[in-house]
């Protein structure tokens, strides 16, 4: 059998599948030559990821594109302003550009259909807390985002998909399910990030 990157119980899977991802980013064993992760549920209901799958019980769970440039992600002058909120605020540059990729394609002037503004997405009610005056202004917009991000990171203890889940439906939500809500729009927005996250910091690695 392949050597798993993480195994565990089903039965401490409760909160989320993505979950997984979270644990998988946080072993750094990511094999850069082949960055397919495989999963295997043994007959004790053990969950085993691997990259490197020796055992056709192994099933494809995240296959990453081919790489086109076409498809790139290009964020130019956005780069520099991710790592800088990631150095202040203690955050993996690749979380920061996962969460504006799936928030809004890292389109400054992105406003949802519920009015959230700009790069992250921000609501209008929460911009004085954000210390954000212009929300299409990139940096005003990055710095708020990730300040709120990193205060529902410390609030569930570094378990990034449930302050992930937290920042799509609010905190409030996730501590009344005391882990991710069963919001259709909240778990793809979970697990679209997560993706993102993997390949980010796989692609910096």
């Amino acid at each position: 059998m392949a050597r798993p990157l993480i195994s565990f119980s089903q039965s401490a899977m409760r909160i989320s599948i993505w979950m997984v991802l979270w644990a998988v980013l946080a072993t750094g064993t990511v094999n850069s030559a082949r960055a397919d992760i495989y999963l295997y549920i043994d007959s004790q209901g053990v969950l085993h990821f691997t990259n490197t799958p020796t055992s056709s019980d192994y099933k494809l769970y995240i296959k990453e594109k081919p790489k086109k440039a076409s498809n790139a992600v290009i964020v130019g002058p956005l780069e520099d302003l991710i790592r800088e909120a990631a150095r202040k605020h203690g955050i993996a540059a690749s979380l920061i550009k996962a969460l504006i990729k799936v928030e809004s394609e890292f389109n400054p002037q992105a406003v949802s259909k519920k009015g959230a503004l700009g790069l992250m997405q921000l609501m209008p009610e929460n911009l004085a807390s954000f210390q954000v005056d212009n929300p299409f202004d990139p940096r005003q917009n990055i710095m708020g985002g990730t300040r709120y991000l990193k205060l529902l990171i410390n609030r569930y203890q570094g378990r990034i998909p449930l302050a992930l889940a937290a920042y799509n439906a609010g905190p409030s939500i996730v501590d009344r399910h005391q882990g991710i809500p069963p919001i259709r729009e909240t778990e793809v927005f979970v697990e679209k990030v997560m993706k993102y996250f993997y390949l980010f910091k796989k692609k910096n690695s």
